[in-house]
Parts: structure tokens; C-alpha cells; sequence
């Protein structure tokens, strides 16, 4: 993984794990202990498959580009997938409440959005590589003598 590919994963984890914290002390306050574990699973499970989802997008960028988009269209459908089968396979569980989970998922899943955003738009990632074009420069130029 590439700096900038780091970079950007933590500038969308750190704030995902914020507002989870967050989440998890007011489920805990409203509902008690079934909601903070409800909201623990809620924001493990953004970070899981959002996570899994940028380092799987910028691995296809890197080795792939030109299947950049397509992938990209793909792996928000699969997250989607995944996230549904989650919520049908856990619907009518005791073991945390589904309420607080919903809201964390949907909090923690707008935050990680937003601070993504952020990220590429902070970032100062290079299109171009100046270094190759001045090497296609030179070599195109023809012979000094």
C-alpha cells in the first residue's frame, strides 16, 4: 500500500472510530449494554467492509487502472450485499439491539463518506508523472548533435 493509500484509509478511520464512540456512549445511555454492543457491531462492520472496500479499490487502481471505474461500480454493489445479508441473517437477534445498530451503521457509514471525501480532496495525488514526461520528452527529442 502506497502513502497516499494509507493516508487516506486513516483519514476515513479515525473519524468512523470517533463518531463509533460516540455512538456507543449514547446507545449505552439510552438503551443500555444490548445497545452499545449494537453499536460496536454497527461501526466494526462499516469499518470492515469500507475499509476491505478502499484497499481493495486502490489495489485495482494500482495494478488495473483501466478497470478503476468498473471495479468501482462493482465493489459499492458487493459492500451493499454484504451489509444486507448481515442485516437478513441478523434481523430478529437478541443479542444486541437492532435500533442502535441501524443508526450506528448509518451514522458511521455517512461519516466514513464524508471524511473519504475529504481525504481525496486534500490529498495532492499527481495525475501526471512529471518525472516520465520529461523522460518522453528527451527521448523523443532526436539527437543533441
Amino acid at each position: 500500500m502506497q502513502s497516499n493509500d494509507a493516508r487516506l484509509l486513516v483519514h476515513a478511520l479515525v473519524p468512523t472510530l470517533a463518531a463509533g464512540v460516540v455512538a456507543v456512549a449514547v446507545s449505552a445511555a439510552l438503551v443500555g449494554g444490548a445497545g452499545a454492543v449494537g453499536a460496536v457491531i454497527g461501526t466494526l462492520l462499516v469499518v470492515l467492509v469500507m475499509g476491505a472496500g478502499l484497499v481493495v479499490l486502490q489495489q485495482t487502481a494500482k495494478n488495473y487502472p483501466q478497470l478503476f471505474q468498473m471495479m468501482g461500480l462493482l465493489l459499492y454493489s458487493v459492500q451493499i450485499l454484504l451489509v444486507a445479508v448481515f442485516l437478513l441473517t441478523f434481523k430478529d437477534t437478541t443479542l444486541f439491539d437492532t435500533k442502535a445498530f441501524a443508526f450506528t451503521l448509518l451514522g458511521a457509514t455517512l461519516v466514513w463518506i464524508a471524511a473519504q471525501t475529504r481525504g481525496h480532496m486534500k490529498a495532492k495525488i499527481l495525475y501526471v508523472d512529471p518525472d516520465s514526461a520529461e523522460a518522453k520528452k528527451a527521448e523523443t527529442a532526436g539527437s543533441p548533435t
